[in-house]
């Protein structure tokens, strides 16, 4: 049900072309998107403001919510609505062909194609096209053109074809809105082709069919042919959701770069009317590490390389700025990410301000360092051999590492306070050390190991000590506090202490009793000096649903797992976060952070089931133990 014009953030699903991408409603109406690349400007903006945002909605006049779904292993939506007197089926999609294997093999034009069919009966299709251009800042027009529509606000220009003449243009806030009616009978079928520019006024609707077909091939060969599509052994009936979080994934990979966007969208409130709204259209170097993983689970190592390649080239053009790695990037490197709000938009459902760029770009985080070398380090153990380019960096990192270590940071969620020593950025940079070692013993990395070894060592002895709160139970947020953070479920996951560890169950176990509510899982619960709460974390949850696993508990494991499969929505999509008490999809969507939990709580699950695993030892078992003792035995006897 829409409010004041905004639908729940649940009723949208997503289409992309690895460029950019486009969120559709189930009313029809495509209510964001930015050209030609996901971060930059908007040219459909309802998302953000209903009366003025700009929008592209093909419906049916009288049916508020189609039934909507994706086209079985694809990127390509459909949306149906069927009323007494017959049903239209609208296909969006945007075109893709070549090899998307990896980066750089593919080519999509900068198109928007919507596909109208009258499957029964006959319908009477209504197209309203309000592009507002530059996150409408400026007014937009509307003129015809031969066989189309330009919409221009004196910079950019965006055409539109398949409505041959019809249509009227209408005085709105903002600029001009096109309107349509397209009478239709069974077996009819209408081409709507919204491009970006004017460099291609060529109008060819017999080519859909063939951009349809090519498209889903294109989608259909990358899921086939090492991913989540042949998982069936040990996905069982989860197969579908790991199919779309695969695909949900690959959509918000940059081709040209490699990086991956945390979430193709712009502040979605994490509480709504309230002013926790971010610009999630960047490549977090955690994000960027965490998705590597899930990637490699999935069977896509060649993605999961790049990715590491992105980010050791990044990294490494910019370590000169300043001390610390940087945490983010734009999808093409850059590092200009100043944050800007926009007071002329009211934001989704009254959510201000709205934003663009990340101030939290500049912070100093230190758990990066951890990421970027526990990545390597799941690569060159499946017989990746890192460039010498790049081995060299990650030593240098290692390196930063040991000098950094006693620094405060603002830890992995970017608080906007002042610095602490938070416990789980002091974990990952004993990662950094520990994964740096094992890369020195057996594959080669050259460096400083006596110092690493050292570091490690001092950096354990300080969490075990000021991280731990006897008082608690628990490990906490950060020294002398008392606090609980979610984050530290994961230094299991990250075998600096055994599941069996008195120390790890106690915080599993406050962790259920102090952040879990409705069976969802909230980051942290303390005063971070904004007004108002966020909601629950989607992929908090799933790190819990992995601890469970790999603690022996795993009817508790499974069942929770199986609450939060039901939560996709009916796209089998994910947000960052959810409201316990309602389960409503809050802050950016879709999240890759939380689909990246899904898969990896998806192989813990059948691990612990008794499941047979693709792949080597996962990261947090005794089997992966057991293979670093034997090495090291091996080689103190070698």
């Amino acid at each position: 049900m829409q409010k004041n014009g905004y639908k729940p953030i649940s009723d949208y699903a997503v289409i992309g072309n690895l460029r950019t991408a486009a969120l559709v409603g189930t009313d029809g109406s495509i209510d964001w998107c930015c050209f030609p690349y996901l971060d930059r400007t908007s040219v459909f903006a309802a998302l953000l403001d209903a009366r003025r945002g700009g929008r592209f909605r093909v419906s049916v006049p009288g049916i508020e919510r189609g039934r909507q779904w994706y086209v079985e292993n694809t990127n390509i939506l459909k949306t149906e609505f069927s009323g007494d007197a017959g049903t239209l089926v609208v296909t969006d999609l945007m075109p893709l062909s070549g090899d998307i294997e990896g980066r750089a093999g593919s080519f999509a034009p900068p198109e928007l194609y919507r596909i109208l069919e009258c499957n029964r009966g006959s319908v009477e299709a209504a197209v309203e096209w309000s592009p507002r251009f530059d996150y409408a800042r400026g007014m937009t027009g509307v003129s015809r053109i031969p066989r189309g529509w330009l919409a221009t606000d004196g910079r950019d220009d965006m055409t539109l074809f398949g409505l041959e003449g019809a249509g009227e243009i209408e005085e709105e806030e903002g600029g001009h809105t096109l309107r349509a009616e397209i009478p239709m009978q069974e077996g009819d079928r209408c081409v709507l082709i919204a491009r970006w520019g004017t460099e291609d006024l060529t109008y060819v609707p017999d080519r859909a069919e063939s951009v349809e077909e090519e498209t889903t091939e294109v989608w259909r060969t990358w899921a086939h042919r090492n991913g989540a599509a042949r998982a069936e052994e040990w996905a069982g009936g989860l197969l579908p959701l790991l199919v779309r979080s695969e695909l949900a994934l690959k959509l918000l990979t940059n081709t040209a770069t490699g990086a991956i966007a945390a979430a193709p969208t712009t502040s979605l409130p994490e509480d709504i009317g309230g002013v926790r709204n971010w610009d999630y259209r960047f490549s977090w170097i955690r994000d960027s590490a965490m998705t590597a993983q899930a990637l490699i689970a999935l069977g896509h190592e060649k993605e999961a390389i790049e990715l590491l390649a992105w980010m050791e080239r990044v990294s490494e053009m910019h370590a000169g700025e300043g001390p610390g790695l940087r945490l983010m990037y734009s999808i093409h490197g850059w590092t200009d990410l100043d944050e800007e709000e926009l007071p002329h938009l009211e934001g989704y459902r009254g959510s201000r301000p709205v934003r663009i760029g990340n101030e939290a770009a500049t912070q100093l985080q230190l758990e990066i360092y951890g990421e970027l070398l526990n990545t390597a380090y799941e690569l060159v153990r499946r017989g990746y051999k890192l460039p010498e380019k790049e081995m060299a960096f990650l030593s240098r990192v290692a390196d930063e590492a040991c000098t950094l270590w006693k620094e405060p940071d603002h830890g992995i969620w970017e608080i906007r306070g002042e610095q602490r020593h938070y416990v789980y950025s002091k974990v990952m940079l004993w990662v950094a050390l520990d994964r740096a070692v094992h890369l020195a013993d057996r594959y080669g990395l050259r460096g400083n190991r006596d110092r690493w070894v050292r570091g490690a060592a001092a950096l354990r002895q300080q969490i075990l000590e000021q991280g731990y709160d006897a008082e608690a139970g628990a490990f906490v947020q950060s020294y002398g506090s008392k606090d609980l953070d979610a984050v530290n479920l994961r230094i299991a996951l990250l075998e600096f202490l055994p599941f069996d560890d008195e120390r790890i169950q106690g915080t599993i176990d406050a962790t259920i009793e102090g952040l879990m509510e409705n069976d969802l899982v909230y980051r942290y619960r303390v005063d971070d000096g904004l007004p108002g709460e966020e909601g629950a974390f989607g992929l908090c949850t799933f790190w819990l649903i992995d601890c469970l696993a790999l603690s022996g508990r795993i009817e508790e494991a499974r069942s929770l797992f199986e609450r939060m499969a039901n939560r996709a929505n009916h796209a089998g999509l994910y947000p960052e976060q959810f409201d316990p008490a309602t389960g409503e999809f809050l802050g950016n969507f879709p999240q890759a952070f939380t689909h990246i939990g899904l898969v990896n709580s998806a192989l813990y699950l059948a691990y612990a089931e008794g499941r047979p695993i693709p792949g080597h030892s996962l990261i947090g078992t005794p089997e992966h133990r057991a293979e670093l003792e034997t090495r090291r035995i091996g080689e103190v006897l070698h």
